[in-house]
């Protein structure tokens, strides 16, 4: 048991560190393999199972595609993206916060989402539509991006949901901290009916 846990904890930290301070955060992504009342075991795209049990105030959100055309002058937005070869940003993926969550993490940054991808979180101040991206400018506190979101990716929001979302088979993103030597879950992120949130 204890080699099995060891083994978890060392999947839990060499994945991505979100925040830092006494209790580190970690994100896994992956799809719900059990689930009861307080815990789920999630399995990542690996086939690693990582089990959690839930903190008292989890927090379930379920994400939803949207259309493109939310992603307007003045919306907070949230956007992974990785650099062209012409060394500007395209987006692989957006989600439009929904207006109490207004500048959740406002900023740019490194991002887990894959090799050499950013997070870039801001208020649009200008889109332009072409035949194949829209183009945004996202002005932030310390600078601003302009980003190229192209036809076909991925576009969300996210919605207050509750625990009856935490099904076998559904697709959800972990965040997690390590309490006690336990797995803690302090938000799920997830998708209905197999939708993979895409950030």
């Amino acid at each position: 048991m204890k080699r099995v846990l060891a083994a978890t904890l060392s999947v839990l930290f060499s994945m991505a560190v979100v925040a830092q301070g006494s209790e580190q955060t970690v994100r896994v992504r992956g799809t719900i393999d059990q689930v009861d009342a307080k815990s789920m075991v999630l399995k990542d795209r690996s086939g690693k199972a990582t089990p959690f049990v839930y903190a008292d105030d989890l927090r379930v959100s379920e994400v939803v595609p949207i259309d493109p055309a939310a992603i307007q002058t003045g919306a907070f937005i949230g956007t992974a993206a990785v650099p062209r070869a012409d060394g500007s940003l395209a987006a692989i993926e957006v989600h439009v916060f929904p207006e109490e969550a207004r500048g959740t993490g406002e900023g740019h940054r490194p991002f887990d989402l894959q090799p050499g991808s950013t997070m870039t979180n801001a208020t649009v101040a200008s889109v332009t539509t072409g035949p194949n991206d829209r183009v945004v400018t996202l002005p932030y506190k310390d600078g601003e991006k302009t980003i190229h979101v192209p036809n076909g990716v991925p576009i969300v929001t996210m919605k207050a949901a509750d625990r009856s979302l935490l099904v076998p088979g559904a697709k959800a993103i972990v965040s997690a901290q390590v309490r006690d030597a336990k797995n803690v879950a302090t938000r799920v992120i997830v998708g209905r009916n197999g939708f993979e949130p895409p950030m």
